[in-house]
């Protein structure tokens, strides 16, 4: 069966829109730390966190990207199924912050 090429744009499209939201997001994250760490507000547990959060994601991601191939998504669907992990965590890490 074919891809319909309208349904392939819309979901490069959302997955896009959901690629810029991650990256509004990951500014914010990096504009609030860069601003606790020059004022000296940065704790231990908050650096170490910021650290090891990276690991930890990049294997989720890989991990979801890797099943959803292993179930035959499209190009598509995997990079939307790789890039949720990072925007939940950006998104989490903005609220986390903005309190």
């Amino acid at each position: 069966m074919k891809n319909n090429p309208m349904d392939m744009m819309v979901t490069w499209m959302k997955v896009a829109s959901s690629y810029n939201m991650m990256m509004v997001s990951a500014t914010e994250v990096i504009y609030r730390r860069t601003m606790m760490m020059a004022s000296g507000a940065m704790t231990g547990p908050e650096a170490m966190g910021m650290v090891m959060e990276k690991a930890t994601i990049y294997a989720t991601a890989t991990e979801r990207a890797a099943v959803a191939a292993a179930q035959g998504a499209d190009p598509a669907r995997i990079t939307a199924a790789a890039l949720k992990p990072y925007s939940t965590k950006t998104q989490s890490n903005a609220r986390k912050l903005r309190g």
